[in-house]
């Protein structure tokens, strides 16, 4: 729902902590929780911090390294993939809310009003407008785990030898870069981030191998993996810099995703 591990702790915590001080016992601890939650997330999602961060077009969810954040026994990784949880970010709170207690948690229309306040014919539409916004998404989360490592490696091989055609040639034709600095946005070696994504596979190579050049004996690289997906971590002095994660469908790159904002990669120590 939120895209941010800091903020879902602090939502859990509250959460948690009503239930404790409830004078009420609840004849169900899974649809009290679930409301509580839900109601939490859209209230956080509705304040103007997170109206801000929606606007901006170089917005990521946060990168997450599944065994320090506890939940490295997930069975379906493809539900937190980089990919998938951008695609989710596009959707209203609300259709997002929608699209997760039902596609995720499996609840009925009529649990899922009494959460979220509408009734079950808006419900219904509201999850038809989530599918619809989720579609072109879903096919980023197809390719196997073997598949997305190896391109990976092409593609980072390609990039630190700034071989621009071998670059393009890994990406689908519409592929697009997304580079998050931040809020305030992050410069490194005089260069500032995008702060709109790239579209296209000849401007995203060219922008690579231009930014890979000058990251050359600054950065460390190193694999890792994040979201449940084989990622690049870049370390600066020791300590996380930028993750990479890519969005891969039919054999091709169809988004790369750079991440570096600072204070989003903490749980990345």
């Amino acid at each position: 729902m939120l895209g941010d591990f800091a903020r879902a702790e602090d939502v859990i915590q509250d959460a948690w902590l009503r239930w404790q001080e409830s004078e009420v016992e609840a004849d169900s601890p899974k649809a009290y929780l679930s409301t509580i939650v839900t109601r939490l997330c859209l209230t956080e999602l509705g304040t103007a911090r997170a109206r801000r961060e929606a606007k901006r077009g170089d917005r990521l969810p946060e990168p997450i390294d599944l065994t320090t954040g506890g939940i490295d026994r997930l069975e379906t990784y493809e539900r937190i993939s980089m990919a998938f949880m951008v695609v989710l970010q596009r959707l209203t709170p609300v259709e997002r809310a929608v699209f997760l207690l039902h596609e995720v948690f499996e609840l009925e229309h009529a649990q899922i009003a009494a959460l979220i306040g509408r009734d079950v014919p808006a419900c219904r539409k509201l999850l038809e407008r989530a599918r619809e916004g989720v579609a072109a998404g879903r096919k980023l989360v197809t390719a196997s785990y073997d598949e997305h490592q190896r391109l990976l490696r092409a593609f980072i091989e390609a990039a630190t030898a700034g071989d621009v055609t071998q670059i393009a040639t890994l990406l689908a034709d519409d592929a697009q870069l997304i580079t998050d600095g931040g809020p305030n946005g992050r410069f490194f070696e005089g260069s500032r981030n995008l702060t709109q994504p790239l579209q296209g596979a000849h401007k995203v190579a060219k922008f690579v191998a231009h930014s890979t050049a000058q990251s050359e004996g600054i950065l460390e690289r190193r694999e890792h993996e994040l979201n449940g997906q084989p990622a690049l971590i870049f370390l600066r002095d020791g300590a996380p810099f930028a993750a990479l994660l890519l969005g891969i469908a039919d054999g091709k790159i169809h988004s790369v995703f750079f991440h570096a904002d600072p204070t989003r990669l903490q749980h990345l120590q």
